[in-house]
């Protein structure tokens, strides 16, 4: 036999060929397009190689082998070259052409079976072994030695939706613990009944006394008992439904006399645009509060079309006033709804104050015929208070649409994407922190701000930690907003829109830890396979990108991290006993592009009837010069352009501000090409929406995940000590209490999936306790 000759049958090996052949072509043609626009010329030397590869294997020639193999070992050095052990940029590099190289070499390893079943079984344990430290835990866990801050009261219940008015979701109850938590299980469920609405089930619930109170995304009040879940009351408010409609939380108020109607009241927004309270024993509507038990949110706001204003977060409630914003839909047009904030007094539901930016001066409703400032920030996400300080504070939106800023007031342009203290009986402004000069990347601030006390020389100072979208994390004096740890102006990259407004410098945090500060290149670029891992590099070098804050305009730009964040609504928990902070955030970028005005007309890019801007499609930005289209930046099997991990969760010691511990959060296991599950459980960490939970005894409780998962991490080493399968994603912010009944420890999560990461809708609360 011609020793250059394929032994193999000549349909299968001419198969081979054509497969080889068409891989080839893809290579060269999508290489040579990189090395015009500047890129990497390893694809279309790698092409070359695989046609003429493909070219000797037609022929039945062994050197089209020895060729493949040639070009196998040139791409794992080009790997190493390029990015080191990164195990997955080196998985998405060798691991596709690793795989085509058996049925490449299969003549050969047929004929030496068990020295080639050997080096397939290295290579592949090799590959494992690598993915599964890609999990592993980042940093020393030096933590928690030295001495702990001050005790905090001792309180077995769940009374704000971040625990407590200083939003750290922390618990001080500690039955379970790292050494038991283990032996978590299932203790009881209760499902809703309310799926397949709105933008996902996430409510965190509350316990009080011997109750617990959530609600669904299309405002439907469940009380129920915290031993079983039983039910003990509903209270549907017939809410007109918008899609987009959502419900994190709602509040708990003490009202008067004990026994008196609607002493204790749940007060809660809706969907439709009304703050009620009900009666927290009975579920009764508390008829003295508004009108019949109703505010109507809509009251000065002119026109409101459905979809386009209402709340989402849980009221909060500051020295007897019950304080609300609202979320306003993004990009639509100049002059939607206000983002005026308001005031209603806990007991009567009288408007205490306004406090409307552009006319700071009026404290009350509008005048007959006049409306509240339209198109101002809007502050959508949850708020914090200090009843000491007499204050409460908010973060802020964008005036909408986002991604233009040339139409928005002055009053817009100081409060937008901020931290706002205002005045609780008042609602005059005490001071104001912008993380954000002239926001046109949809970065609102979406955290709930998180209170602290924060030592300076050896003295305690009220503080404020605000964690943003881009990362960054401020530390305030809370009385002041002054800066606590460094904030540095930055130059950042400077606009190409003729007529657009753009601030030369940004805000950063440089006495606090970044999460995270990479800056993107064209070898970062990733994909399943090597040819969409090249559809990514071909896209980034089409795009601009200079680093955060590339300004969006006519050619695509690249936003990093992404309107997803960084740290999201989900926000830090805080354990201030052992002063950590614990932060769950996301390495995603976005492709983003504007359309001008004629261009979009004539693509009849209207304004959204409902006001969802649905994901990846283009929304109308009315008013402004140009269109919108956005989404995360993906390649065409819908696998993200960036490496993994794309969520990570970290703690920092707020005593040295250090990073204790990161690693990557969730794993792939529901997630894959096309938004098929892969059920490969891969610890590559993935997209996250929802917060943490910390308690006394050292556990960090999080769901949140792409992966349908809930987890428990050790707060101290970042050790995973329980991992439990959710019905669907769990992306309501954990909580946990001791029933006054049983005496038992609960932690509770919702798990209602998530339109925005694409898991699927659910409606069941579950409670897991050691038995």
């Amino acid at each position: 036999m011609d020793n250059n000759k394929l032994g193999t049958g000549v349909p299968r090996r001419r198969v081979l060929a054509i497969v080889l052949g068409l891989v080839g072509l893809l290579l060269v043609l999508g290489g040579g397009k990189l090395v015009l626009l500047g890129g990497s010329p390893y694809y279309l030397i790698s092409g070359a190689l695989v046609v003429l590869s493909a070219w000797f294997v037609w022929r039945g020639d062994r050197r089209g082998v020895w060729l493949y193999l040639l070009m196998l070992v040139g791409t794992v050095l080009w790997a190493f070259a390029e990015r080191g052990t990164n195990i997955w940029a080196f998985t998405a590099r060798v691991f596709a052409p690793a795989v085509l190289a058996v049925w490449v070499c299969w003549p050969l390893i047929r004929s030496r079976r068990l020295v080639s079943a050997g080096v397939i079984a290295v290579v592949l344990a090799g590959f494992g072994w690598a993915m599964a430290r890609s999990g592993d835990i980042r940093g020393d866990g030096l933590a928690v030695a030295g001495p702990r801050g001050p005790a905090q009261p001792d309180s077995s219940e769940w009374t704000h939706y971040g625990s407590t008015l200083a939003g750290t979701r922390f618990s001080t109850v500690s039955q379970i613990t790292p050494d038991n938590v283990a032996k978590l299980k299932p203790a009881w469920g209760y499902r809703t009944g309310t799926t397949s609405i709105g933008l996902g089930f996430g409510t965190t619930p509350l316990m009080v006394k011997d109750t617990l109170y959530l609600c669904t995304p299309n405002s439907v009040i469940h009380a129920l008992d915290p031993d079983t879940g039983a039910k003990k009351w509903v209270f549907d408010p017939k809410a007109d439904m918008p899609p987009a409609g959502k419900c994190r939380g709602v509040a708990y108020f003490k009202a008067g006399e004990s026994g008196a109607e609607c002493d204790e009241r749940i007060v809660f927004g809706t969907v439709d645009a009304r703050l009620m309270a009900v009666d927290a024993r009975t579920g009764k509507i508390c008829s003295g509060f508004g009108a019949s038990g109703t505010v109507d949110l809509r009251r000065g706001m002119g026109e409101i079309r459905k979809g386009y204003y209402f709340t989402t977060s849980a009221p909060t409630i500051v020295n007897g006033n019950i304080i609300v914003g609202g979320w306003v839909a993004d990009n639509q047009y100049v002059g939607e709804p206000s983002g005026v904030i308001r005031a209603f007094d806990a007991v009567t539901g009288r408007l205490a104050w306004a406090w409307d930016m552009d006319n700071p001066d009026q404290r009350g409703e509008p005048a007959e015929g006049k409306t509240y400032s339209r198109g101002t920030p809007n502050s959508w996400a949850p708020m914090s208070g200090d009843e000491d300080l007499g204050l409460v504070f908010l973060p802020t939106g964008n005036s909408t649409p986002d991604y233009w800023s040339r139409h928005r007031s002055k009053a817009s342009d100081r409060y937008g994407s901020s931290v706002v203290a205002l005045d609780s009986r008042t609602g005059v402004p005490r001071w104001s922190f912008q993380t954000v000069h002239l926001d046109i990347w949809d970065y609102d601030v979406a955290s709930q701000p998180t209170l602290v006390d924060w030592n300076v020389g050896g003295a305690m100072v009220p503080a404020l930690l605000q964690p943003t979208k881009q990362g960054q994390v401020y530390v305030l004096d809370r009385r002041t907003g002054k800066p606590l740890t460094g904030v540095r102006e930055i130059a950042v990259p400077k606009g190409a829109m003729p007529g657009e407004r753009l601030s030369p410098t940004q805000p950063y945090s440089t006495g606090m830890p970044s999460f995270d500060d990479t800056r993107l290149s064209e070898a970062q670029m990733w994909g399943a396979t090597p040819l969409d891992q090249l559809w990514c590099r071909i896209k980034f070098r089409e795009a601009r990108y200079e680093g955060q804050y590339t300004p969006p305009g006519l050619r695509p730009t690249i936003t990093y991290p992404s309107y997803l964040g960084g740290i999201n609504w989900g926000g830090v928990s805080v354990d201030p006993e052992r002063s950590i902070m614990i932060v769950n955030y996301n390495r995603m970028a976005n492709y983003t592009y504007l359309l001008p005005r004629k261009v979009a007309d004539a693509m009849e890019i209207k304004v959204s009837p409902d006001g969802v801007g649905h994901l990846g499609q283009a929304v109308a930005q009315k008013g402004t010069p140009y269109a919108l289209k956005t989404a995360a930046f993906l390649s065409p099997i819908q696998m993200p352009c960036t490496e993994p991990p794309f969520g990570k969760i970290a703690a920092v010691d707020l005593k040295t501000r250090k990073v204790i511990w990161e690693r990557p959060l969730g794993s792939s296991a529901d997630s894959g090409p096309k938004g098929f599950t892969s059920r490969l459980p891969l610890p590559m960490g993935v997209p996250n929406s929802g917060g943490t939970l910390v308690t006394r005894s050292g556990l960090v409780f999080v769901g949140a995940t792409q992966e349908r998962a809930f987890r428990a991490f050790d707060i101290a080493s970042g050790r995973m000590l329980w991992k439990t399968r959710l019905p669907t994603g769990g992306h309501g912010t954990p909580m946990t209490y001791v029933s006054p009944k049983t005496g038992k420890q609960y932690v509770v999560i919702a798990s209602g999936g998530s339109g925005t990461l694409l898991t699927p809708p659910g409606d069941q609360v579950l409670a897991f306790a050691v038995p």
